[in-house]
């Protein structure tokens, strides 16, 4: 049976959002003796962090503040007693239309994977400029077909979020990105289209 977080409040900093949650902590017999608030949050964080729950919204990345912790109950059969918790958890929560900077993680013939904060998204080939981007199979690199622009692993980007789909697996997720808006593209183009401005304003 899945269990369901209780929430209490949620405070959205842009994608990130701290949640106050409620749950039944299992402190285990070896760590009875141990910090109870240290041992509720590391316990919370090993049964949820890098999950993603439908629940809170999104991927739970933390827990750093437990505010309240109810009486101990004791399950026959089990030496483990469960402690009623009040915690803070920090979540990420990938908005449609937030801009995002992160670094390319994969490149494939069909776009490229952008890796940022804890997520990955996928910029089809078709949404990184307005130029053909071709793959370069022998170098794993896009490259414009008119411009020449190279994309490649390592490359620092500015896109935007088109498409959010979270499933319970994290693997299962998909986050469609693009970069062919005014401001979005590969930074070290940007630069250069930024440079080129104020020569002609010269």
């Amino acid at each position: 049976m899945k269990k369901h977080l209780k929430i209490y409040k949620i405070v959205v900093i842009i994608m990130y959002k701290i949640v106050k949650v409620e749950e039944n902590i299992r402190v285990p017999p070896d760590k009875l003796t141990e910090d109870l608030e240290k041992t509720i949050i590391s316990e919370f964080e090993e049964m949820y962090c890098g999950k993603i729950d439908r629940d809170v919204g999104g991927v739970i990345l933390a827990a750093f503040k437990v505010n309240r912790v109810g009486e101990g109950k004791i399950i026959a059969g089990d030496g483990a007693v469960y402690y009623n918790s009040e915690l803070e958890i920090l979540v990420y929560q990938p908005e449609i239309n937030e801009v995002v900077e992160g670094v390319i993680s994969e490149v494939a013939e069909f776009g490229a994977f952008i890796n940022f904060g804890p997520m990955d998204g996928l910029v089809h080939v078709s949404q990184i400029t307005e130029d053909f981007m071709g793959f370069d199979s022998k170098n794993k690199v896009l490259v414009g077909k008119e411009s020449r622009k190279v994309l490649k692993i390592g490359d620092k980007v500015r896109a935007r979020i088109i498409s959010v789909s979270l499933k319970p697996r994290f693997s299962d997720s998909k986050i469609g990105l693009t970069m062919r808006q005014p401001y979005l593209g590969k930074l070290e183009w940007l630069e250069e289209e930024r440079k080129k401005l104020e020569e002609k304003k010269k």
